[in-house]
């Protein structure tokens, strides 16, 4: 079963998955399936009656017939599997701050989310823009640009 602390189903994508296997004749039987997810025959009644688990299922089931069991298949079910260990490890205190960096920059490239236009926000990223309007004419504003630099000799500027 889910052990991720954001678990939203008593079933994961890897239960549905060997599920599949199985009903196409591929996989472990649903004893052994039962005993390596630490699951019962009324859970397994029970996700029978969920139609979401029902609809992943049959998605794999596809999946498998119509491809077979390729490798991004296999790779796409063993990442999901990874994902406990990388959300272990980010909340894990021994682990150093630059590897937790890694490990969500990589989930959030994984999950899609990085945005879209990399060059815009790099043009975006530290850099100050100023308009002043001399006048009432459009024409009459000036622009000044400037990036921003890192220092660790900086002092702040105080009032």
């Amino acid at each position: 079963m889910d052990n991720l602390p954001l678990n939203h189903t008593k079933w994961n994508d890897r239960l549905a998955f060997d599920v599949a296997l199985t009903l196409e004749g591929s996989g472990e039987t649903l004893q052994e399936i039962m005993g390596r997810h630490n699951i019962t025959a009324n859970d397994i009644l029970a996700f029978n009656a969920d139609p979401i688990f029902l609809k992943k299922v049959e998605q794999y089931r596809g999946e498998i017939r119509d491809k077979g069991l390729t490798f991004k298949l296999k790779a796409r079910a063993q990442a999901e599997e990874l994902l406990t260990t990388s959300w272990l490890l980010i909340h894990d205190p021994a682990v150093s701050p630059a590897v937790k960096a890694d490990l969500i920059k990589s989930t959030v490239k994984w999950a899609g989310l990085e945005p879209k236009d990399a060059g815009a926000q790099e043009n975006n990223s530290g850099g100050v823009k100023i308009t002043i309007n001399l006048g009432p004419d459009p024409r009459d504003a000036r622009t000044i640009e400037a990036t921003t630099i890192e220092s660790e000799d900086a002092t702040a500027i105080e009032h």
